[in-house]
């Protein structure tokens, strides 16, 4: 519930990968901590890097790993910035990724191809099952004028097993045959920052996450609190840069709750 005065707590920006889930395993409270937020009031929204799914599609995996009943309508991802990105100009667009990516843009209104010299623009995200042929029609597209968008520039993202390549790592091949620098949609670039606030209530925002360059980026830049977790990316804060220095430091989400008024 909210406030004695009815007045809300805020607002929880939450990253996902390294936050609330490993892949496919949940982080031990993390949905525990998320339905106490929300008991008391806070706006939880998820921000996630990830493209791979649509926001429902994030949502129900939420649910399966963590517990927590999260709604699509909390969850803000890439491929969603990406297509606030676009314009009727863009279209048809060539994606290199995964079917919530393709999906989510759809969904947006835009045309998919699959022919290089058709496409206006092309979007990227992480292909886990990326072949030399994708590389190539995105590159054939881009250099016949096609527009460069990228989700992200993750080079990685954590599982339960550590690190594996991110969608960084895919732009960054096409980048490098092209010549050209793609637009990034996701954290920390416009793109998503104007998404996130788009989603959020009234009073102040906490944004938590365990990548520095993102996350902590993206609400240092906004002006919101930062609380790095230790459960991601970076397992010591002595690894932050000084210039993205955490506001508060937790082993997991599952201590948030006892941190916030």
């Amino acid at each position: 519930m909210s406030q004695a005065n009815g007045a809300s707590p805020g607002n929880v920006v939450c990253d996902l990968d390294g936050v609330v889930y490993l892949a496919q395993t949940g982080i031990p409270g993390a949905g525990e901590a998320l339905a106490e937020l929300e008991r008391r009031g806070y706006r939880v929204v998820f921000a996630t890097n990830a493209p791979i799914r649509t926001a429902g599609g994030v949502a129900r995996h939420i649910r399966a790993v963590s517990g927590y009943p999260a709604r699509p309508g909390q969850v803000i991802t890439s491929a969603m910035a990406a297509a606030g990105m676009l314009g009727a100009a863009d279209a048809p667009v060539l994606v290199v990724g995964e079917a919530g990516l393709g999906a989510t843009l759809k969904a947006a209104g835009f045309p998919l191809t699959t022919v290089p010299r058709r496409a206006r623009s092309v979007v990227m995200g992480l292909d886990r099952r990326l072949t030399y042929d994708h590389l190539l029609a995105a590159t054939r597209a881009v250099l016949g004028g096609a527009r460069l968008v990228a989700c992200n520039r993750d080079a990685t993202y954590p599982t339960e097993s550590g690190p594996v390549p991110g969608g960084g790592a895919i732009i960054a091949a096409v980048e490098a045959a092209t010549g050209r620098a793609a637009e990034i949609a996701g954290k920390p670039y416009p793109p998503m920052a104007h998404a996130v606030r788009q989603a959020l209530g009234p009073g102040p925002t906490w944004a938590v996450g365990d990548h520095p360059e993102t996350d902590l980026a993206l609400g240092k830049k906004e002006g919101w609190t930062t609380v790095l977790v230790l459960s991601g990316v970076v397992p010591d804060a002595a690894a932050v840069p000084a210039a993205l220095a955490p506001d508060l430091v937790l082993p997991t989400l599952a201590s948030l709750p006892d941190c916030l008024p």
